[in-house]
């Protein structure tokens, strides 16, 4: 039961994932018929990220009062509403109104679904749910693609995956007695720490000390703004840039952008069984110097197909920092603060998504939108140094915690 359940909670992120990389793929197409102006598209990414981050933040008391299952159900009904209201919207108002069911919803459901499988699945399942949020985020590209090479419409790709959206509201419907049942199965406990002993000495470091003032906690808040930022901005700004700067139509550009979500969707697939073999920490920095290696082909002057690969390796690159940095939590600051923590980073994580694209926007239209892989590398740079002075860090303090453990 526990595995068959497991493919419906994969199904709902998918869900999660369609929505996110509809919006900068239709965006060349969409402003022309809302009339609006280049970066408005950040305005409106702002109002979901902006809506993910209270619900999120509320998603602690509400899951506890209604459960999981509940909770998943009631927000994948606001998405798809949502994403009916897009389709439907006569104005940009109406568009930014319906952008906010939109973040409630997705909100509820990520930080749902994922404290759900660290509890009660095992810790390589989480780089896996990840991978199928990569599914529905390759998919989302891909139908809006089809939708504006077909007729120029971006209406009926909104329409499409709204249609997605309420199969998966039959399916939690049915399933949803499941949720209980396999939870009170289920003898997984959350994420061990790598070492017992040096957890015990993290857990009294910080038996007197707030999570937020634990060493460490900030540059591993910065690393979740920086890498969020990247992955927003790529996935709205990149169609914006091919079309713009390479030349390319808008169906083809919305194409491509499709191979980055494709290169973090198999990465993170990969990533599931490399975690076997090598730690967290080292498939976080090579994400990122493979990431850092993408971007750079964008800012060369390549041919245009190289863009696509470019935007592939980024993908690839930046597949397994998010599940191994959710991972590495407990292992980094304990046991006893790593659910508080892992809040604070979820929190970071949204704030850059929501910060960072309209940012970038902003500086696109007063300058231009070529500014736009320069920009990429110097958050993965930002990203590079916060990592690696974190991990020289808890290096040194794991040093001590051994020899005083001696």
């Amino acid at each position: 039961m526990a595995t068959f359940f497991l493919i419906i909670i994969y199904l709902a992120f998918i869900s999660l994932g369609l929505p996110d990389s509809l919006l900068g793929s239709a965006w060349p197409v969409m402003r022309m018929d809302l009339n609006a102006s280049l970066g408005t598209a950040g305005i409106v990414s702002m109002v979901i990220a902006g809506s993910t981050i209270v619900s999120s933040l509320l998603s602690g008391t509400v899951l506890q009062r209604f459960g999981t299952g509940k909770v998943t159900l009631v927000s994948c009904i606001l998405t798809a509403g949502a994403l009916l209201g897009f389709a439907w919207s006569p104005s940009l108002i109406w568009f930014i109104v319906f952008a906010i069911p939109l973040g409630i919803g997705a909100g509820s459901v990520d930080a749902g679904l994922n404290n759900y499988v660290a509890a009660h699945y095992k810790a390589h399942h989480m780089s896996w749910l990840h991978c199928f949020w990569g599914v529905g985020a390759t998919l989302g590209p891909i139908i809006m693609a089809s939708s504006i090479s077909g007729n120029n419409h971006w209406r009926q790709g909104y329409l499409v995956v709204a249609g997605i959206q309420f199969s998966l509201v039959i399916i939690l419907f049915v399933t949803l007695p499941l949720w209980d049942r396999v939870a009170k199965r289920s003898n997984v406990t959350n994420v061990e720490a790598e070492h017992n002993l040096i957890n015990q000495e993290l857990e009294q470091i910080a038996e007197n000390t707030k999570p937020w003032n634990i060493k460490g906690v900030k540059l591993a808040l910065l690393t979740f703004l920086f890498y969020c930022g990247i992955e927003a901005s790529m996935g709205l700004w990149g169609s914006s840039f091919l079309v713009n700067i390479k030349n390319l139509p808008a169906a083809t550009a919305a194409q491509w952008v499709s191979w980055f979500y494709i290169g973090i969707t198999v990465g993170r697939m990969i990533t599931g069984f490399i975690t076997f073999k090598m730690s967290s920490r080292m498939l976080i920095r090579y994400g990122q110097l493979i990431a850092l290696f993408g971007t750079i082909l964008l800012v060369l002057p390549f041919p245009p197909i190289l863009s696509l690969v470019g935007f592939m390796i980024v993908g690839l690159g930046l597949a397994p920092i998010f599940p191994c940095m959710l991972h590495e939590t407990p292992a980094r600051f304990g046991k006893k603060n790593a659910q508080t923590i892992m809040g604070f980073q979820m929190a970071a994580a949204y704030t850059g998504s929501t910060l960072v694209p309209p940012f970038l926007g902003l500086l696109a239209t007063n300058i231009t939108i070529s500014i736009f892989p320069w920009f990429i590398i110097m958050l993965a740079i930002a990203m590079l140094l916060c990592t690696e002075k974190l991990n020289d860090f808890l290096r040194k303090l794991h040093v001590g915690l051994r020899q005083s453990i001696r």
